[in-house]
C-alpha cells in the first residue's frame, strides 16, 4: 500500500483510514489531511493539496477531469482510479495500471482472470 507521503507512516489497509487527492494521486493518511483543515480553518487558507498544494477542486466534474490529467500523464493510481470508475461501462484498464507497477491493479486482474470479469478466465494468470 506504501507511506503517507506527508507523515512517512504506513498507509491502513482500511479504505476509510486515507484519501486520494485527484490532483496529484497521492494517498494521505487522515490524519495528515486533518493536520491540513486544521492549519487552513485556522489561517483562513483556502483548501489545497496538502501534498502538491493545488487547489481543491469544486465539484465532482472537476476532480474526474484532474484525475483524468494524470490518466493521460500515465499515473498508474489514476488509471486503476479511472478503471474502477468505468468498469460498469465494460472498460478496464488493470491491465495498464499492472504494466505500469500497481499492485493493487494486479490484485485486480487476478480477481477479473478468476471470475471472468472483462478478461477471458484463466486459471494460470488468477496467480
Amino acid at each position: 500500500l506504501g507511506d503517507c507521503p506527508i507523515c512517512c507512516l504506513p498507509l491502513p489497509i482500511d479504505n476509510d483510514k486515507f484519501i486520494m487527492m485527484s490532483c496529484c494521486c497521492k494517498k494521505i493518511c487522515n490524519g495528515c489531511a486533518y493536520a491540513n483543515q486544521m492549519r487552513e480553518l485556522e489561517m483562513k487558507l483556502l483548501p489545497k493539496c496538502p501534498f502538491c498544494r493545488h487547489s481543491a477542486p469544486e465539484s465532482e466534474e472537476e476532480a474526474v477531469k484532474n484525475l483524468q490529467k494524470r490518466f493521460e500523464a500515465n499515473d498508474p493510481v489514476a488509471i486503476l482510479e479511472m478503471g474502477l470508475r468505468r468498469h460498469k461501462n465494460g472498460d478496464y484498464d488493470s491491465k495498464k495500471a499492472a504494466a505500469l507497477g500497481n499492485i493493487f491493479a494486479h490484485h485486480n486482474l487476478s480477481h477479473m482472470y478468476r471470475t471472468g470479469l472483462g478478461v477471458e478466465k484463466d486459471k494460470k494468470k488468477e496467480v
